[in-house]
């Protein structure tokens, strides 16, 4: 009897030893062919808890590239969003190489801090890496216009939006003439909105740019672009078309 009872505990410890192990192990998937895969935790945040982390703190975050302001200097502006939310990556450290790799899409780990400018929240002196097999994610345009002049439209700054029947107030080149940045000035329910054509996102040579230069007050539009934020709200315009 005794000597049963001595294997018993012996076998309760062994699995209890095996419990331990099996909760202890990093977390795994599997891949389409029903193979195991470590999940690695590379201590990126959700979105809600980047919104939450304190100003001027240490962020990581994961998230996948909309687009992009020019490069230059080994630095390079980025918008990026993920399922739950956006983020504007302020001259982010780049190579020109690793910057023609930044398509719209790519999957980016992202270390840097958390700052904000004129209302703008962003990621500063931000450093990233490839995400080697990652997934890719675009986002589609989320029709925000019912949110101006609303508290809810901060919610989603930096997101790729959409603005429908808006209408041209004034159009005003930066510095006067074609080769800057544009900046358009949109009514829409009795109230005006500034908007802006970021020369260094949409260049002189692209349609957006050539379509705001033929616009007239009056014209009636429909408005695509990142929901940036500048003392209020100021999207950067990516698309604009005369509503139909």
């Amino acid at each position: 009897m005794k000597k049963f009872l001595a294997l018993m505990m012996a076998l309760v410890m062994v699995l209890g030893l095996a419990a331990c192990a099996k909760t202890d192990a990093p977390p795994v998937d599997e891949d389409p062919a029903g193979d195991e895969v470590v999940v690695e935790d590379n201590g990126a945040m959700t979105h809600e808890e980047y919104m939450a982390a304190e100003l001027d703190s240490a962020v990581t975050i994961e998230t996948y590239v909309q687009g992009h302001q020019s490069w230059w200097d080994n630095k390079i502006t980025v918008y990026c969003q993920s399922p739950d939310g956006a983020y504007f990556l302020y001259e982010l450290a780049c190579s020109e190489e690793d910057a023609a790799k930044l398509v719209p899409g790519t999957k980016i780990l992202v270390e840097g801090f958390k700052g904000e400018w004129a209302g703008e929240v962003e990621v500063m002196d931000g450093t990233f890496t490839f995400v080697e097999g990652g997934d890719t994610f675009i986002a589609e345009a989320l029709d925000v216009t019912e949110l101006l002049g609303t508290d809810e439209l901060i919610a989603h700054q930096n997101e790729f939006v959409s603005f429908k029947g808006l209408t041209v107030e004034a159009v005003e080149y930066k510095n006067g003439e074609p080769g800057d940045d544009i900046y358009v000035t949109l009514g829409y329910n009795g109230a005006s909105y500034d908007f802006c054509v970021e020369v260094y996102l949409t260049g002189p040579e692209s349609d957006v740019y050539t379509t705001v230069g033929t616009l007239q007050a009056g014209d009636v539009v429909d408005v695509e672009g990142f929901l940036y934020w500048y003392e209020g709200v100021n999207p950067h315009i990516t698309a604009i078309s005369l509503a139909a």
